[in-house]
């Protein structure tokens, strides 16, 4: 067992340099802060009379274009990080009615949404870091032609209203979310041996990356829960 998790830190060491593992010490550190908001902002929403409903996804907006707008020139790096913050704890109370009605479903699946999710995000992270430099890169293309594609699809379904269209949906969401683990922890690296500092923004991009997965693995293990529970009753 020793051997091989020496052989693990190892070949860390051996694909990235100190100033990339430093960044991503910061890159993840700040990740953590920012679902730490998130979570604040879900317990605002549950727990309180605060029912921010569609206003918390035009804050969140805001306040996401604003952390984008701001430079990184090293004096602005706790005025972004609030902005970072304040997007975390809107997209918290923007899951309250979502994460609200599970827990009266069954509240363990929010736990096991959160297992999963952390370790897809874990595992992906990962397999990304210790990939030959670039490797991922590629799926860029990819993944926007498919996102492009859902956003059709889900416009589309709001006249068609097919669930056949809303489960496609759902799922190609979760593996695109998946694959931007894959291609933004690269596109991370990649962007500080080209000498970006900015890790506020990165960990910006890795949380909606994490957030995503999460939104569609607690939808998706919703609705087994309910048709598990239907035909107990049929």
């Amino acid at each position: 067992m020793a051997p091989t998790i020496e052989t693990f830190i190892n070949s860390f060491q051996n694909r990235l340099e100190p100033p990339v593992r430093q960044h991503l010490k910061n890159v993840y550190a700040t990740l953590m802060m920012t679902c730490v908001s998130a979570t604040v902002g879900v317990f605002v929403d549950i727990y309180t009379s605060f029912q921010a409903g569609f206003l918390s996804t035009i804050l969140g907006v805001g306040l996401m274009l604003m952390l984008i707008a701001t430079p990184d020139n090293g004096k602005n790096t706790k005025l972004r990080l609030g902005y970072l913050l304040g997007f975390g704890l809107t997209s918290g109370i923007g899951m309250g009615p979502l994460l609200e009605y599970v827990s009266v479903v069954d509240p363990s699946i929010i736990v096991t949404a959160l297992l999963g999710t952390s370790l897809v995000f874990v595992c992906f992270s990962i397999a990304s870091m210790l990939a030959e430099r670039g490797s991922w890169l590629y799926l860029g293309g990819t993944l926007m032609t498919l996102l492009t594609s859902m956003s059709l699809m889900s416009l589309a379904n709001i006249f068609m209203q097919s669930h056949f269209l809303y489960q496609s949906h759902l799922y190609l969401g979760l593996i695109l979310m998946c694959g931007f683990v894959l291609f933004d922890t690269q596109l991370i690296i990649e962007k500080r041996r080209m000498g970006s500092k900015d890790f506020v923004q990165h960990a910006l991009e890795l949380f909606i990356d994490f957030i995503g997965i999460f939104r569609r693995l607690v939808v998706i293990l919703t609705q087994k829960e309910e048709q598990n529970r239907r035909r107990k009753r049929d």
